[in-house]
């Protein structure tokens, strides 16, 4: 293949047309020729995400049986064909976010710090595991890190027995005083991760026109095609149309809400009204933006603490918030069992599209580290014990999967944020209340 006898193409490779800018996926065109003709490893874990469920689960139907995935719990199936590549860890604690509240369960989930107690301004928590890594593997790429949301975060004030909204709005925080706000919005996202073109009214008009991304960098597209093995342009073709299809589907977001002629209080134009088509959407920027090295550092909510969404394609009419203060209502807590299962299987989706997107030895999920879950155990008692934890990915640093890993002693949440910062080269002796490594995700 040409890539034998070429100089390597840099791995930062990207196409550029009028305002915009594409990343590529990792191409073998990209490997050193002097290492391209021998056996290489894995490229090494070097992406970190984080998925925050909110509101705990029903962890009866959460917890898998034994010490494997071969029996995996009812909110758990849909992880079936990646269980090979998934942990389960449970008896984690996240002690920082007491007396318990849900304020507290969103502000600690990744900072394994103690919120300060204030409706005003002087809000303070303490810097995130993902602010963390991205300081140490997100500064070769365009965005250090990505934050992303399912809500509109507008709520300001007190939002939870005396702690500001700021606490429940912003997983992310730079600094201590320092929250950074999520985009829920498909488009702002797409057109953060590979530009809008132009001044405003340019933009404006490139929108209205509804002009592809694609058809900025086409020219430079088909000359790299041209020195490109056969592999490679496969490669790239399948990248490009996963972008046209997203592109495609904000689109029809935009027109679906623009016809509408209902009034739209709650989301601005370009938001699909289907909770399920907004989330595949989101999941589905993580992937682009992973597979092109835009990002290397993401975070997303699933929804805010004390959402009160419903859930009407579930057969849940019911308010989420309120469904959790279930007071053991076995009707109750079976409908909040199918949020969480449903909230599952989207993740689940993300993971299939990621291992099935080959990269150096192994695949995108190989190369990628994600911590799925919550910050709150049972919800009806706002406790943070026995939260419902995975982590998926990690391959191509050793963490081999199929695991339940239950631990014979409360284990601070914070050990496994320390031990995955670790697995991507973040290398720190102790994290919020850590007292240790997880061993077990070190095989």
């Amino acid at each position: 293949m040409n890539f034998l006898t070429k100089k390597a193409l840099p791995r930062r490779t990207v196409l550029r047309g009028f305002g915009a800018t594409m990343a590529l996926p990792l191409l073998d065109a990209m490997i050193p020729a002097a290492t391209a003709a021998i056996a290489t490893p894995a490229k090494p874990v070097r992406r970190l995400g984080y998925v925050f469920m909110p509101m705990g689960a029903d962890l009866s139907r959460w917890t898998p049986e034994g010490a494997t995935l071969d029996k995996l719990s009812p909110i758990l199936k849909s992880l079936a064909p990646v269980k090979d590549k998934v942990n389960i860890l449970t008896n984690l604690e996240l002690r920082p976010a007491y007396p318990g509240s849900h304020a507290t369960s969103n502000s600690a989930f990744l900072s394994a710090a103690r919120a300060k107690l204030t409706e005003s301004s002087d809000y303070y928590l303490g810097t995130t595991a993902d602010q963390i890594a991205a300081k140490e593997i997100g500064q070769a790429t365009q965005l250090p890190s990505l934050e992303l949301a399912m809500d509109m975060m507008e709520t300001v004030g007190q939002c939870d027995n005396g702690y500001a909204c700021v606490y429940q709005n912003n997983l992310s925080w730079s600094t201590p005083t320092t929250p950074l706000p999520a985009e829920a919005h498909p488009r702002l996202v797409f057109e953060n991760l590979f530009g809008a073109g132009g001044s405003k009214a340019e933009r404006q008009a490139a929108l209205k026109r509804r002009a592809s991304l694609l058809d900025f960098v086409k020219e430079d597209m088909a000359a790299l095609k041209r020195d490109l093995g056969p592999e490679d342009r496969t490669k790239v073709d399948g990248y490009l149309d996963t972008v046209r299809e997203v592109e495609r589907r904000i689109q029809k977001a935009e027109a679906d809400v623009s016809e509408n002629p209902l009034p739209d209080l709650d989301r601005p134009v370009g938001v699909p009204p289907s909770y399920a088509d907004h989330a595949r959407l989101m999941f589905d920027l993580q992937v682009l933006a992973l597979q092109g090295d835009v990002t290397r550092v993401i975070t997303f909510q699933l929804a805010r603490e004390t959402s009160n969404r419903t859930y009407p394609e579930l057969g849940v009419p019911d308010p989420h918030h309120p469904l959790t203060h279930h007071g053991n209502d076995p009707a109750k807590i079976a409908r909040m069992a199918k949020i969480n299962t449903f909230h599952v299987s989207l993740f689940a989706e993300f993971l299939k599209k990621l291992d099935a997107i080959r990269e150096g030895e192994g695949s995108l999920l190989d190369n990628s580290l994600y911590l799925y879950g919550s910050g709150m155990g049972n919800p009806n008692k706002h406790d943070h014990v026995n939260l419902p934890t995975l982590v998926a990915g990690g391959g191509a640093s050793g963490i081999r999967g199929n695991r339940h890993i239950h631990f014979k002693e409360v284990t601070p949440l914070a050990n496994v944020h320390l031990t995955l910062l670790e697995r991507v080269g973040v290398h720190l002796e102790k994290f919020g209340d850590s007292d240790g490594f997880i061993e077990e995700l070190a095989v």
